[in-house]
């Protein structure tokens, strides 16, 4: 057999192994999404409760009846405490049963799939008045732009990662790493300015959000390039696994975790990808009630991930742009 035809043959059967391995990447990805945000279905929506329920019990049967029985109760001395839990988004609702007609507090800005399923009462029940007390922006009417804001990020950051170490030649460990955090830096900026100030989807604070922006970026950029640099090639399979099939579907960006399936509702604030969400979230909507949990989440998975591209690159003295 000739070298050439068997050349032909092996680049033959690589491109078949691409192939399948590209569809079952891609099936992962409809599976994920599917099982995650297909048909969201409430898990312990936590809520706040004012006032006896046994005094209006037809009240509250009719909000957890359009929560398929999925809230959980929290008793507060008064609607104010109540409303402050849902500023700090300890709950995602509160139900006022003292006032004189009965009133359900939701906010679209804290999950948007939530409160559609909970603006339904007025529906099941008339008498009941449902007020938004955090409403999404005009230009972000489904709460699904920061989510858009951070999958941009997480697929410029691991794209850039192949795409120069295919075609911009070799590059010491030290000169990779500085690319890395230029290409945090510098995205994560471009993005924050674009989204906000010049195409105003939203009101993004520009120092916080180009921190976040900049940490996740961080993150999956030295994640793509320590799996490039450990197995080679194959980079994409983890990659997309971590960041596109879990990270994404289980952000909390489309779908809010308590209406996510419980493995992703779990995960989900544990990740970058969720944390990200989270945490501008909170510089847009919610200003002064910005957690550190997502942030610290986010900051923590950033160093870890940058430290260990950096270790692993300089032991081993080849970066993604070595051959």
């Amino acid at each position: 057999m000739s070298a050439p035809t068997e050349h032909r043959r092996s680049a033959t059967r690589r491109a078949v192994v691409i192939a399948v391995l590209a569809v079952v990447m891609g099936s992962l990805f409809v599976a994920s999404y599917s099982l995650a945000l297909g048909d969201p279905v409430p898990h312990q929506i936590q809520a706040a409760l004012v006032g006896g329920p046994a005094e209006q019990q037809s009240t509250v049967d009719a909000v957890q009846g359009v929560a398929r029985r999925g809230l959980a109760f929290h008793r507060y001395g008064s609607v104010a405490d109540a409303l402050h839990a849902v500023d700090e988004q300890d709950v995602y609702a509160a139900l006022d049963l003292t006032a004189p007609t009965p009133t359900l507090y939701v906010s679209s800005a804290a999950g948007a799939s939530v409160a559609r399923v909970l603006e339904q009462v007025a529906v099941a029940d008339p008498a009941v008045r449902v007020v938004d007390t955090h409403p999404l922006g005009t230009h972000d009417p489904n709460g699904v732009e920061i989510f858009y804001l951070m999958l941009v990020a997480t697929i410029v950051g691991f794209i850039t990662v192949f795409q120069v170490g295919a075609n911009a030649g070799p590059f010491s460990p030290r000169r990779w790493t500085a690319f890395v955090a230029g290409l945090a830096v510098g995205a994560s900026l471009v993005f924050t300015l674009v989204d906000g100030l010049l195409l105003h989807r939203l009101t993004l604070p520009v120092l916080e959000s180009w921190g976040i922006l900049a940490l996740h970026i961080l993150a999956v950029a030295s994640f793509c390039s320590l799996m490039v640099v450990l197995i080679g090639r194959w980079a994409i399979v983890p990659t997309w696994l971590f960041f596109v099939v879990l990270g994404n579907s289980s952000s909390g960006g489309a779908v809010a975790p308590p209406l996510l399936p419980a493995p992703f509702a779990f995960v989900s604030q544990w990740l970058p990808s969720g944390a990200t969400v989270t945490s501008l979230r909170n510089a847009v909507y919610f200003a002064n009630c910005q957690h550190l949990q997502p942030i610290a989440v986010l900051a923590v998975w950033a160093t870890v991930l940058f430290g260990a591209m950096i270790l692993v690159t300089h032991k081993l003295g080849k970066s993604p742009g070595t051959d």
